[in-house]
């Protein structure tokens, strides 16, 4: 009995601080993003195409890569899996989509500054994040059997819930600039059009709200 109370208390250990790892990896997308844009605008490349593919990718999807690493070290170090495992590994899984959108686009004559292509950014910065809610809700299903019970445990999961709500009110937000009058005809404003639309930091926030919350009950708890 002793020895599965233990074991139980070391898995938890291992597995508290998950999210909050993967929140450590958004920041350094940004800033690489963002370093890339100026050195591209001092060179006079404000818009290049390929320039634009490499700011946005940083901007938006450079803590896919970092997290797609955390998941690989994840599987390495043990058999179980877990949410925020699941979560990077769909991340990753995500990050080149929005590259055959782009270069689509601009094959086909979409004026890449105008309102009508807002959806270029949304996919930088978070096709890695449609990714993510995918393989989050597949990991569910693995974890409850059926498919109905996974929408529920779905619909009761915070991760899950701010993940879709980012997926969902993102473009709106996007769109509503370029109509204001917003466009990136700079490196410098296309990372900060997709740092702006890159909420991905939002789900790992509310997972390691929950981790904290539920470690803080496990320690209130009987012993």
């Amino acid at each position: 009995m002793t020895s599965v109370k233990s074991d139980g208390r070391e898995s938890a250990r291992e597995e508290e601080g998950e999210f909050r790892q993967l929140l450590s990896y958004t920041v350094p997308g940004y800033a690489s993003g963002v370093v890339l844009a100026v050195v591209l605008d001092q060179f006079g490349l404000q818009r290049s195409g390929v320039g634009q593919w490499l700011v946005r990718t940083l901007s938006g999807e450079g803590e896919s890569l970092f997290e797609g690493v955390f998941a690989l070290r994840q599987r390495v170090r043990r058999a179980s899996a877990s949410m925020a495992e699941a979560y990077g590994w769909g991340k990753l899984a995500g990050v080149g989509a929005p590259w055959v959108i782009d270069w689509a686009s601009r094959a086909l004559g979409v004026n890449v500054y105008g309102a009508g292509s807002f959806y270029i950014p949304y996919f930088y910065a978070l096709s890695d994040q449609i990714g993510a809610n995918v393989s989050g809700f597949l990991f569910l299903r693995r974890e409850e059997g059926t498919w109905s019970k996974a929408a529920a445990r779905y619909a009761r999961d915070p991760v899950m819930l701010a993940s879709l709500a980012v997926i969902l009110l993102v473009p709106v937000g996007l769109l509503l600039a370029r109509l204001a009058g917003f466009s990136p005809t700079t490196q410098l404003y296309t990372a900060f059009e997709t740092i702006a639309a890159n909420l991905c930091w939002v789900p790992p926030v509310v997972g390691w709200l929950a981790e904290r919350r539920d470690a803080s009950a496990g320690q209130r708890g009987p012993s």
